[in-house]
């Protein structure tokens, strides 16, 4: 028969369980730009594992979420499609001051479900055999207004117009192309990378110059300026762990 263990060894051993959870898991109310949803689902398991803190994801259109922001949304941390916007409810007070950083840069990427129908070079764009292109509302959207200097530099945004389908953000315009109510469109490339290539369909992966880098932003809000959430979140994406995994969805760093 085992010996029981000791008292000393008994209370040894639950201050080693305490001392390996968080002592203050919080949860935390995070707005995501669309593009990233996928990056953020997957950071937002690992995080929650690593420290305990859950985060409650909203996804969105980083146009609206400054407008909800401002109208007094309950969000604790921006991740912006953009680096003004983030940039703007700081300066306006709506943020903590130094707490803004880049966490990705987006890429551009003219994208069809169909196999062949986009060639590699966007001559598809020339030839305008398409009824319908898809694109995020540029007023709304950093990769809406990425779409349309890439079209203005072409010189197509005239002769395209009429064919325009806008979604409210590129979630939306993802699915626009993803149901083929539009045969192609301009999404984010993290919408469609995965393991280092476009995984479904045909793709014209749009060069930067074509377009002004789609720096993203994140920024804590005034309202999660007490919670550790926030700030364990903030130390976590500068860490090797987010940022691999941003890197795997297609996005430079």
């Amino acid at each position: 028969m085992k010996p029981h263990a000791s008292a000393p060894a008994v209370s040894i051993l639950f201050a080693g369980l305490f001392l390996c959870a968080p002592l203050h898991a919080a949860d935390l109310s995070v707005a995501v730009a669309a593009n990233f949803t996928a990056p953020m689902q997957k950071i937002a398991e690992v995080f929650e594992k690593d420290t305990g803190h859950k985060l409650v994801l909203s996804f969105g259109s980083t146009g609206k979420f400054y407008a909800q922001i401002k109208n007094g949304a309950p969000f604790e941390v921006l991740f912006a499609a953009d680096d003004e916007t983030p940039a703007r409810l700081e300066r306006e007070g709506d943020g903590v001051a130094g707490t803004r950083f880049t966490y990705a840069i987006g890429k551009l990427v003219l994208w069809s479900k169909q196999a062949g129908l986009v060639d590699d070079q966007g001559e598809v764009l020339r030839k305008g055999r398409f009824e319908r292109i898809a694109l995020a509302d540029p007023r709304l959207a950093p990769y809406g207004a990425a779409a349309m200097q890439t079209l203005n530099k072409l010189g197509l945004a005239d002769s395209l117009a009429s064919k325009f389908v806008q979604g409210e953000n590129i979630g939306q315009t993802y699915q626009f192309v993803a149901t083929q109510n539009a045969p192609l469109g301009f999404v984010a490339l993290s919408q469609v990378y995965a393991d280092g290539r476009v995984t479904e369909g045909s793709a014209w992966i749009v060069p930067g110059e074509l377009y002004e880098p789609i720096r993203q932003d994140v920024l804590v809000l005034a309202k999660g300026k007490d919670n550790a959430a926030a700030a364990a979140l903030m130390d976590y994406m500068k860490g090797d762990t987010a940022r691999d995994i941003i890197r795997s969805y297609g996005y430079a760093l």
